[in-house]
């Protein structure tokens, strides 16, 4: 039997919705994050720590420092989106304008200037594999990863076609205690919180 590609496009986006509902359903239910990929729902089952969210305040605080006031670096929700992809991420950091956050609904992730991920203690490859997949996907220019397990991180950039599907370019790796530049804001990484 063979499926014709807007057959294939109808079931994908049933699919996606039907995710997309359940995803809703459990969101005050369960524990934890739940996220939609390609591959399937991702639950991250563990609330985040106190490092994972001093990390995140630190972040939100010294690019909001650098960036024009217009621009946030936003910590909450929604989520981002693109139905059409079938992928509902929520990054743990959000370099948006306050423009772009107006309206009703999940983010459109190509109005990201940039995605910031702390990286989970108990599941890191969502952040170094999955999300590193998916938000070229999605569009979003730059997605900078912070490791708390390791003191490591890198910034990814210059989205470009690839056999596989779009993916980043160029990656800049630093460590704990340098300078790092994430879109075009520069901001220190003294003093972020590691993983016990």
């Amino acid at each position: 039997m063979s499926i014709a590609p807007d057959d294939a496009r109808r079931d994908t986006q049933h699919l996606y919705r039907t995710m997309r509902e359940f995803v809703q359903s459990m969101d005050d239910t369960l524990p934890g994050k739940f996220e939609i990929t390609k591959e399937g729902i991702v639950h991250d089952m563990m609330s985040p720590v106190k490092q994972h969210e001093l990390t995140a305040l630190r972040l939100r605080k010294r690019l909001e420092g650098v960036m024009p006031d217009k621009l946030v670096a936003h910590t909450g929700t929604p989520d981002v989106e693109d139905a059409p992809e079938g992928v509902m991420r929520h990054p743990d950091v959000m370099l948006i304008s306050e423009a772009d956050m107006e309206g009703d609904g999940s983010f459109d992730p190509r109005t990201l200037i940039a995605a910031i991920e702390i990286v989970s203690r108990s599941n890191p490859d969502n952040d170094w594999v999955g999300k590193m997949r998916d938000y070229p996907l999605l569009g979003i220019p730059v997605y900078a990863i912070f490791d708390p397990r390791t003191g490591t991180g890198a910034v990814l950039s210059d989205i470009h076609p690839t056999p596989a599907g779009p993916r980043y370019a160029t990656r800049k790796d630093f460590v704990y205690g340098e300078d790092v530049t994430i879109a075009q804001w520069t901001i220190s990484t003294d003093s972020l919180p590691r993983y016990p």
